[in-house]
């Protein structure tokens, strides 16, 4: 695959993530780019809460069904849904964190991560 094709396919994956949050209504979406971070595992974090571990699993949810639906891709791997406290999707290069707010201010990964680009959604953008 050619540069273009895969920004392409990173970009429609990206857009995905962001629709299926949306579709349930997450919660302060934020995009943490780490493309200019050396020391990252990969590209981008996304991140939003829920307001009941019920929400968390079903923005988790509707994060899985569109990005199939459009890209026709899987996550690598999941965690987190047991509990549904902080539910972790990883598309390799983005990785989705959906939290319960009292557990995204706990860990608070945007000051972990703060060297990183943060671009913000609404929850209509």
């Amino acid at each position: 695959m050619d540069n273009i094709t895969e920004t392409h396919s990173a970009n429609i994956l990206f857009n995905a993530i962001i629709e299926g949050v949306q579709r349930k209504k997450g919660e302060q979406i934020i995009d943490l780019d780490l493309t200019r971070l050396e020391s990252a595992e990969c590209d981008h974090f996304i991140i939003c809460h829920g307001n009941s571990n019920t929400q968390v699993e079903a923005i988790a949810r509707s994060v899985e069904e569109t990005v199939g639906e459009i890209t026709g891709e899987n996550a690598s791997h999941t965690d987190g849904y047991r509990n549904a406290q902080w539910i972790l999707l990883d598309y390799t290069d983005i990785m989705v964190h959906i939290f319960q707010k009292e557990f995204r201010n706990h860990y608070d990964l945007e000051s972990l991560w703060a060297d990183a680009n943060i671009k913000t959604f609404n929850a209509d953008n």
